[in-house]
């Protein structure tokens, strides 16, 4: 038998994005807030991120993932907020009804507007075709990171990484912190994918070296991996024949990117962005689907948490005004990344307010400048001294620069 009952904001995900939202959310009117968590704890992926640096913009402090997470998991205890942990949503419509497995029983959850909030997920050896055995000893750097920081356990003893995203930074020196050998970090890309501060304090520092223009060509070991084949690659990142050189180790480690949980999106027949493998979302937050609203990792992969907290709050408020009765007009600006630029978000614009664009470049660069353009009549230029595909960038656009625009780029000069 499936029970029903009613909410104003049902938050899906209990992060530190489906924290923000439903704080903001309760904070901006709605008493009536509702949060799903698959897990049985809150906090999310911050629960074994025990090394310090988050926080420092949002709360202006260096705080470990969990003290991070903590203050927001007080926050929400301090309103009386309800947590629906252990508890799995099976289905999202456009009707905004989510159909919830809660221990042994099913409850058919009917909001006036949702917030998604489910983070993402590692890729996984099996999206990356490297040949070779199946040997134990493979995982992806997250996976690790919760056997050593939750579950105490040594995943190896001599360590080579492949991919230098910011999980796998860390995950160098925190093995290495606990007494494992990190052999190298390697990354198919010319430049790291990670923060450079990371590069500095996780490599640099305890001397790891990171190969650029490499990646993994074999796996070498049958029930425990042996060693790793790496080879060099061209400009077109094809392996160069040659190149080939092994190391031994016993554990590799996948940092090789990040993908949006989008799977409930989807059902609901959400419009996406095919460059963040996230939601297509206007000014508020609101994707094509009136009511859903969607924030954090799993509209794009952010770089700090930081970030990821400030804009779920601003989606929770839209949605309590949203399920308060306050309907938004419709966006009629459509932004789109030009010269240099991977993506920007949000999709559309209303053009009814001073908004905040975020967006990842394609390449490195120094000394260059960030224009956006409406209608092909640049309203904003900012110099940047560096630019990193791992650095997201904002640029805050003024209302009155939007007046008759139909469309809006960013580009890289």
């Amino acid at each position: 038998m499936i029970g029903e009952r009613r909410c104003g904001v049902a938050v899906i995900g209990g992060g530190p994005a489906g924290l923000a939202a439903a704080i903001s959310a309760c904070e901006a009117g709605c008493r009536n807030v509702v949060l799903v968590e698959r897990d049985r704890l809150l906090g999310g992926i911050l629960n074994q991120c025990i090394h310090d640096g988050f926080g420092l913009h949002r709360f202006g402090e260096a705080m470990t993932g969990p003290e991070y997470a903590q203050r927001d998991i007080d926050r929400f205890g301090e309103l009386g907020l309800e947590a629906m942990t252990g508890s799995m949503v099976l289905e999202l419509s456009k009707e905004r009804e989510l159909l919830v497995s809660r221990r042994g029983e099913m409850v058919r959850l009917r909001a006036d507007a949702v917030v998604l909030a489910m983070g993402c997920r590692e890729r996984p050896r099996g999206a990356l075709s490297i040949p070779g055995t199946r040997p134990s000893g493979i995982y992806t750097a997250g996976a690790a990171q919760n056997l050593v920081n939750l579950e105490n356990m040594m995943p190896g003893k001599k360590i080579c990484i492949l991919g230098s995203g910011d999980i796998g930074l860390i995950m160098a020196r925190r093995m290495t912190l606990e007494g494992a050998g990190v052999e190298a970090v390697f990354e198919l890309l010319p430049y790291s994918s990670g923060l450079p501060r990371n590069i500095q304090q996780c490599l640099n520092d305890y001397g790891i070296p990171l190969y650029l223009s490499t990646t993994v060509t074999d796996i070498v070991g049958d029930d425990r991996l042996e060693a790793v084949q790496v080879s060099r690659v061209d400009e077109r990142r094809r392996p160069i024949p040659g190149t080939e050189r092994i190391f031994e180790c016993d554990t590799l480690l996948l940092s090789v990117g990040l993908i949006p949980e989008n799977e409930l999106t989807r059902m609901a027949g959400i419009e996406m962005n095919p460059a963040t493998g996230g939601a297509a979302v206007d000014d508020n937050f609101m994707t094509s689907v009136p009511g859903i609203f969607s924030c954090g990792n799993v509209l794009h992969v952010h770089d700090l948490v930081d970030w990821v907290s400030l804009e779920a709050a601003e989606a929770g408020a839209r949605a309590a005004a949203y399920a308060l009765g306050q309907v938004p007009r419709r966006e009629s600006i459509v932004v789109r990344p030009g010269a240099g630029v991977r993506y920007t978000t949000p999709s559309r614009l209303s053009g009814e307010k001073n908004v905040s664009i975020a967006f990842r470049l394609v390449s490195p660069g120094r000394d260059r400048c960030l224009v956006v353009s409406a209608d092909g009549r640049e309203i904003l230029r900012e110099k940047r001294v560096r630019l990193h595909p791992a650095v997201m960038e904002h640029l805050r656009v003024k209302a009155a620069d939007l007046k008759g625009c139909c469309s809006l780029e960013v580009s890289v000069q």
